[in-house]
């Protein structure tokens, strides 16, 4: 089973917490796919069991709008039953983005891990490094 890092990233922080999750996983020894959203459907995710998403905090602590709202809008459809591990980064705010989000994709019916355990401030430091391989480790060991 491959899983899939999908992501959107302005600044390239959390591209960049992106590929320290896609490392952790193929660690663990699972096939890893890292993949930009603005250049994958969510249809793909459709048969996928456990996938990642990652998006920072934009404007007033939300997702992207124009890009990662519309991708995520799409799993919503599908992710009952499915685990996502959700992650990003933020430049500002407490967080609130990430919870709105766990919210939104438990009301879909998945199962999440990461969340507010793997958002970091900025580019990713020693300690978003950590979570994120903690991340890894969840989603690889379903």
């Amino acid at each position: 089973m491959e899983i899939i890092v999908a992501y959107w990233s302005g600044t390239g922080n959390t591209q960049a917490g992106a590929d320290i999750l896609t490392n952790a996983i193929k660690d663990a020894g699972k096939d890893v796919r890292e993949v930009n959203v603005e250049n994958f459907s969510a249809d793909e995710l459709k048969d996928c069991p456990v996938f990642a998403l990652g998006c920072p905090a934009m404007g007033d602590e939300v997702l992207e709008e124009s890009v990662m709202e519309d991708f995520v809008i799409a799993v919503e459809g599908f992710a009952a039953g499915k685990k996502i591990g959700l992650f990003g980064s933020y430049g500002w705010g407490d967080g609130q983005w990430m919870r709105d989000w766990v919210e939104r994709m438990e009301k879909a019916g998945a199962t999440v891990c990461g969340g507010e355990d793997a958002i970091w401030c900025n580019e990713p430091d020693a300690d978003a490094e950590d979570k994120l391989k903690a991340l890894g480790a969840q989603l690889a060991a379903f």
